[in-house]
């Protein structure tokens, strides 16, 4: 946070309007969709808030599957079942980690095949990496089953020159304390449609009726984003291209600083995009004991690392879910460690940081 930010706050603050109403969420979603170069922006408490939303105004419902990445964050699943529907858990591909678009068009066939409803596809552009949507988009247009794209860890990355957020039917950011652009909570669900944009406002705003007394004629949701929040948002949105490059500088010491060891590997990128560098995730040759013991060792020091993201088909949760593939999300969890990547992370930190995962590795 800076100056910025606070001269925001203070201006919300100060004009009274503190509910998710107000000018600052109008003037937020306007910076959210011209970034993503979308239509409209709906400002949510959420980015989960967005991706239940996008599945509900996509037709899922009760019973329907929707095809899931299993190496994501728990919250792209959990969506999917707040509509009642099924997640089928779908492999990475090597090149990005991201959801194999191979997979998902031979599961769309066999869903054809077999009578299924699968009546969604759901990508994630992990740690700001976009998904390869050369790929699935004609897929999903071939078997007429909508794309929600979760960008929620890529804002301000982009893949063939196009931003994220701007894939699929709806798309989803998230602004959660530890992304790269936050309000502290928040996300948005973006689109191209005005009366699509309206039913989403409505939807998140408890479906009340436009009537001089509350009237609601279905069930509606209390998902919208307070005007102070948008706020920090907008000031957020003014600093995001400086706020990129850092993060690109921090990517590049840790490049040099490793020095092109042979047994740590950066996560893959694709070559057609460009990532938000959100998080700096490396694999370690050695294995899952390795990756624990650099945590530890880490820990010992006061900084915090964390595992790649735990394969939702490995979570007790979602034992008994059909998974499609899996080896190269089980290869990410066990050697994949997240390293820190704060804006503010200097380089004498970055420094401690490399030279204790080198000495654990010897």
């Amino acid at each position: 946070m800076t100056d910025v930010e606070r001269r925001l706050l203070l201006e919300a603050f100060d004009s009274n309007w503190i509910t998710p109403l107000g000018p600052f969420v109008d003037r937020f979603e306007r910076m959210i969709a011209e970034r993503a170069g979308r239509g409209h922006a709906v400002a949510l408490s959420s980015g989960t808030a967005a991706l239940h939303l996008a599945l509900l105004m996509a037709g899922v419902k009760p019973g329907d599957e929707v095809l899931v990445p299993s190496l994501t964050f728990a919250a792209s699943a959990n969506a999917v079942v707040y509509c009642g529907a099924v997640p089928v858990f779908v492999d990475s591909e090597p090149q990005t980690w991201n959801i194999d678009p191979a997979l998902v068009a031979t599961e769309l066939e066999a869903a054809r095949a077999a009578g299924r409803r699968v009546a969604a596809v759901l990508s994630v552009d992990l740690y700001g990496n976009c998904a390869d949507y050369d790929a699935l988009v004609p897929i999903c247009e071939r078997y007429d089953v909508p794309l929600i794209a979760d960008a929620a860890e890529a804002v301000g990355a982009s893949f063939g020159g196009r931003p994220a957020g701007s894939f699929g039917r709806f798309s989803a950011f998230s602004f959660n304390g530890n992304k790269i652009v936050t309000c502290g909570g928040g996300g948005a669900l973006l689109l191209d449609d005005a009366d699509e944009a309206a039913r989403a406002r409505y939807l998140a705003s408890q479906a009340r009726q436009p009537v001089e007394h509350y009237e609601h004629t279905e069930v509606g949701f209390n998902y919208r984003l307070s005007n102070v929040l948008a706020a920090l948002g907008c000031g957020q949105f003014e600093r995001l291209d400086d706020v990129l490059d850092k993060r690109r500088a921090i990517r590049a010491r840790y490049e040099a600083l490793f020095g092109g060891r042979a047994d740590i590997e950066f996560a893959p990128t694709s070559p057609r995009g460009v990532p938000n560098n959100w998080l700096n995730v490396v694999q370690l040759q050695a294995g899952e004991s390795a990756v624990l013991a650099v945590i530890a060792a880490l820990r010992a020091k006061g900084i915090e690392a964390r595992r790649v993201w735990k394969p939702m088909h490995l979570q007790p949760v979602f034992s008994g879910h059909r998974m499609v593939g899996g080896a190269v999300a089980c290869r990410a969890f066990a050697q994949g460690v997240c390293l820190p990547s704060g804006t503010d992370l200097n380089a004498d930190q970055q420094t401690t940081i490399a030279s204790t995962v080198c000495s654990v590795l010897g």
